[in-house]
């Protein structure tokens, strides 16, 4: 019986709904979102994560910087679906400096996004619209990441005393989120 080659891996990007960072480096938010049509023309359906999550769990999942194996950043505590989407939280890890870099760009407001690095196990494309809906992924990263794939997606950020958002920020944060936005695809 011949052996047949894995598909490559895939990556699906979001605008996460991240919390704060802590001040130990924890934060939570969706690292995917359910019946939201990304930019690839994917949607991704309930039910979708749990053989993986339950083979892997949340150690088996690893956590990087723009999808780069070279570069752990943290580690995840907790990874299950919910109504919305893929939770997650997770926790940057200090000692590293990325991680640092990481999370002083989530408090600014700048970095707000997460990705999915999976292999699809089951779906279908639909011939006429071209979305592909995905019944079964083997999730095997979730990346912090800069552009988002799933552009309605937003962050609901909590602003602390201890960081809160200056002007310069707000307006660096808001002219990222307009770039990704351009590349959006026409139909």
């Amino acid at each position: 019986m011949p052996v047949r080659p894995l598909a490559a891996p895939e990556a699906k990007l979001i605008v996460a709904d991240v919390r704060d960072v802590a001040a130990d480096g924890t934060f939570s938010g969706h690292a995917a979102l359910f019946g939201v049509e990304d930019l690839a023309h994917d949607v991704i359906e309930p039910g979708a994560f749990a053989a993986s999550l339950t083979r892997r769990g949340a150690e088996g999942v690893k956590m990087l910087w723009h999808h780069d194996p070279a570069e752990p950043i943290g580690r995840w505590l907790e990874i299950r679906e919910d109504a919305r989407g893929l939770f997650v939280r997770g926790r940057l890890l200090p000692e590293i400096a990325r991680a640092r870099e990481a999370a002083a760009l989530m408090r600014a407001g700048v970095l707000d996004g997460l990705s999915i690095g999976f292999r699809a196990v089951a779906g279908r494309r639909d011939q006429k619209s071209g979305v592909r809906r995905l019944r079964a992924i083997d999730l095997w990263e979730i990346s912090l990441v800069t552009f988002p794939m799933q552009i309605d997606a937003r962050v609901a950020r909590i602003e602390t005393a201890a960081h809160p958002r200056t002007t310069a920020e707000a307006d660096l944060a808001a002219t990222i989120r307009r770039a990704g936005r351009s590349f959006e695809p026409t139909r």
